[in-house]
């Protein structure tokens, strides 16, 4: 179960709490493009990503597209932490940076939750951030210009993961933006002129963070700052997505 990289959210309970979880935890490594689960399904896990590993919630259109929602790294959890039990999930939840989980059945945590309220509140108050990261999406997709929602979404990516380089394409990265190819390909090409990104076939590379998040928009900073207030501790420093990187 024992990882050498943790998770910032389990992290931040208190020993009583975490001995709660820990015989139920199980550490697991899966791929880029894992399913965790899809609209529908009953969730059964609840995953914990360490280190760099990253997951998206993707919510399906009625024309087949599929448009991200959150990302959640290390300072959060993916799968019965807001809702209370197995319920039917509303969106999918797919990796999209691969590397260490721990995970835990429903059930179980939902036991836990109800001997220990400590723990239940912590658990409520991540639900929180987690929503007030959507709510700022939501806003970042109506208000800002393509360009500043992708450069948002590079930093918020590098920040969970500590990595510079993303294994994306750009008919993906257009796909969790819902907008069209052509217009990702035309932003993606001014980032690249303007020095602060570089391509590489199925990759995008984040090559001078300060000049991409001139070209951001605040929500990114927004999130951090709910995130410090509420849950101070859990969403990762430059310190630590430093030491990923190096590692």
């Amino acid at each position: 179960m024992e990882q050498a990289v943790t998770n910032n959210l389990l992290s931040l309970l208190r020993p009583a709490d975490h001995a709660l979880l820990r015989p139920h935890l199980e550490a697991v490594t899966l791929e880029v493009g894992t399913v965790l689960f899809q609209a529908g399904d009953e969730v059964r896990w609840a995953h914990f990503p360490c280190g760099g590993a990253l997951v998206a919630f993707q919510v399906g259109l009625e024309d087949g597209h599929e448009v991200e929602t959150a990302l959640v790294g290390r300072e959060g959890a993916v799968g019965g932490i807001v809702s209370q039990g197995r319920l039917p999930a509303f969106s999918c939840a797919v990796v999209r940076v691969g590397g260490g989980f721990l995970r835990i059945p429903s059930a179980e945590l939902e036991a836990a939750k109800q001997r220990a309220p400590a723990l239940a509140h912590v658990f409520a108050r991540y639900a929180d951030c987690l929503l007030a990261q959507v709510f700022q999406g939501v806003a970042c997709n109506a208000a800002h210009t393509i360009g500043q929602r992708a450069a948002r979404w590079l930093l918020a990516a590098r920040d969970r993961t500590g990595l510079a380089e993303v294994e994306l394409t750009q008919e993906e990265l257009a796909g969790m933006l819902g907008v069209g190819r052509s217009y990702v390909s035309r932003v993606v090409n001014g980032l690249r002129a303007r020095g602060v990104v570089a391509t590489r076939r199925g990759r995008l590379e984040i090559t001078d963070p300060a000049g991409l998040a001139a070209l951001s928009c605040g929500c990114e900073q927004a999130v951090r700052r709910h995130f410090r207030e509420v849950l101070d501790g859990v969403y990762p420093t430059a310190a630590e997505s430093l030491a990923l990187r190096s590692a």
